[in-house]
């Protein structure tokens, strides 16, 4: 996997080793700064709920002060729409939670192991109908409005960190950036704010596995594009579609248990996802 894609390019072997230096000190600003922005959030989530946007945005906030204080530039962010490549993941973005719903939430709800039910809605129709609607506006409105939370985690976990995991020659960057993005969730979950099942451990494992699958499809489409939008558009799709219409119209005891994001069914979908995914060469595009 190429390496030179955020960083000025450098040429000789001092310049490789200034890259190497330079990504690693970007690393623990960035650490250094999204770990206590982050504890403070998860301290006040219980009693202040707004405070979820704040930690969707400590990645992103991180990432702006990493790079005021070591004067890196926004040149690599890839704010750029990224032209004809981009445009071409756009169905994929919009799509790819849907195809992930069906298989994995289709499977539960057929086989009676989560129940299929509709929520609360502001019109009438049969389930059928009311979940097309519910889908529909979710993909366009509920992804248009996720950007704005979606785009503080990108900022940083794709349009810092997982850059600079490259360049710093941390073995397996796209693995350990996953990981890390998954690990960043664990506390939510362990208040019950999010994604907590039946069975904590298992909720955990599971969980994990849905984050570092998904956190390889979303950085992989960030580098083959060389734009930060697809990989935006796509959480902010993931989260509208997978959150707010195929969990709103599951129900159980253990729901959570098979679907959801700590979900058994939904990890192995994204799991198998990210695999065929990986299948097909990678080029990193940088703009």
């Amino acid at each position: 996997m190429k390496s030179n894609i955020n960083l000025p390019q450098a040429t000789g072997l001092n310049g490789e080793k200034e890259r190497i230096r330079s990504a690693r000190r970007g690393l623990l600003v960035f650490f250094a700064m999204v770990i206590p922005l982050s504890i403070l959030c998860y301290a006040m989530l219980t009693k202040y709920p707004i405070f979820v946007l704040l930690l969707m945005w400590a990645p992103g906030l991180s990432s702006i002060i990493a790079r005021v204080a070591l004067r890196e530039g926004i040149s690599d962010i890839s704010l750029r729409l990224g032209g004809r490549r981009s445009l071409k993941t756009l169905p994929f973005v919009l799509l790819f939670p849907v195809v992930i719903g069906l298989i994995a939430y289709g499977l539960a709800w057929s086989t009676g192991l989560v129940q299929f039910a509709t929520p609360d809605a502001f019109f009438k129709a049969s389930p059928i109908a009311m979940f097309t609607v519910i889908l529909l506006m979710q993909m366009v409105v509920g992804t248009a409005i996720g950007v704005i939370s979606s785009a503080g985690e990108e900022l940083g976990w794709r349009g810092y960190m997982t850059t600079r995991l490259i360049d710093a020659r941390v073995p397996y960057p796209m693995l350990t950036g996953g990981i890390i993005w998954g690990v960043w969730h664990l506390p939510v979950m362990f208040i019950g704010s999010y994604a907590s099942g039946p069975y904590p451990v298992l909720s955990v494992i599971f969980f994990m596995i849905s984050v570092v699958s998904f956190g390889y499809i979303i950085g992989r489409i960030r580098l083959t594009t060389g734009s930060l939008w697809p990989a935006i558009l796509l959480h902010a799709s993931w989260n509208a579609v997978t959150q707010d219409v195929f969990d709103a119209f599951s129900h159980g005891d253990k729901a959570l248990l098979w679907v959801g994001e700590s979900g058994i069914l939904v990890a192995l979908a994204l799991l198998a996802a990210a695999w065929v995914i990986s299948k097909r060469s990678m080029e990193i595009r940088h703009l």
